[in-house]
């Protein structure tokens, strides 16, 4: 039977004394970097009654609490998607739940399709804005006020001051950052070539099919957000190939220990 998110962290809490500071969402190909949460527990989403369970390939579906970079966090390997069928309330149910175990920094990796024609396969890109281009906002329905107010603003949705951080620490470890703003699709088909022509025209320099609801409940309920999108392929028609889920794994296979050490950089430096 489904839970409010403050029940569901309190079955967490059961398991493991971890007070969070930061949530992390680690998406395609970038599961790994779970595995140097030092004491480690995981909590399975299966093993929470009506949790939603994750179906995408590479993502383990579970929660991970322990200490990453001296802080306190908990790791979400392997996110919901609503391409899965998942409802918007399943997407965004494990942010609020990681907001009620105390987290006030939210962290977020995807993997992404480039459309920046100056990007190249392995680039990481630091998020500084969003399109909401899924056709859904994940706040419709009835808003309870205990999370957020009715009317979030999102001026600020990826924070500044995370931002900068995230860019000292990157000179500073010598990983190359690039800036750009995210599309969200539904997915689950790549967007076709005239689809990316069109995004390139809006302003979008990479596309993906997350991370964007994720960072309205985020924003939704009071915490920072800090959004990383590896540039795992280029977009439809930029090379004359076709995509494959295969090259997205890859990616995150070759460039996520890369990843990784900026995030451990940032985490020791909040």
């Amino acid at each position: 039977m489904r839970k409010t998110p403050k029940e569901y962290a309190a079955l967490i809490r059961e398991k493991s004394t971890v007070i969070p500071k930061v949530a992390l969402v680690l998406g395609s190909g970038l599961g790994d970097l779970g595995e140097q949460v030092e004491n480690a527990v995981a909590v399975d989403y299966g093993a929470l009654p009506g949790f939603p369970v994750s179906t995408a390939p590479g993502h383990k579906g579970r929660f991970l609490l322990g200490t990453l970079g001296g802080k306190p966090v908990v790791c979400m390997q392997g996110r919901l998607h609503f391409y899965e069928g998942h409802s918007m309330e399943d997407v965004i149910l494990p942010i609020r739940v990681m907001r009620q175990l105390g987290a006030e920094i939210l962290i977020l990796t995807n993997a992404a399709g480039g459309i920046n024609t100056s990007f190249s396969v392995g680039d990481i890109m630091l998020i500084e804005d969003h399109i909401n281009f899924m056709g859904r906002n994940p706040l419709v329905g009835a808003n309870d006020e205990t999370l957020g107010c009715r009317f979030p603003d999102m001026s600020f949705a990826y924070s500044p001051e995370l931002r900068d951080l995230a860019e000292r620490c990157a000179e500073k470890v010598g990983t190359r950052l690039c800036k750009g703003v995210y599309l969200a699709c539904s997915g689950p088909s790549y967007e076709t070539p005239a689809e990316i022509r069109a995004f390139r025209t809006l302003g979008a320099d990479a596309v993906g099919m997350s991370t964007v609801p994720e960072v309205i409940a985020a924003n939704h309920c009071g915490m920072r957000v800090l959004g990383f999108s590896l540039i795992s392929n280029m977009a439809a028609g930029i090379l004359q190939q076709p995509l494959s889920e295969e090259e997205v794994l890859e990616a995150g296979r070759r460039k996520g220990a890369e990843m990784q050490r900026l995030i451990v950089e940032i985490l020791q430096n909040l």
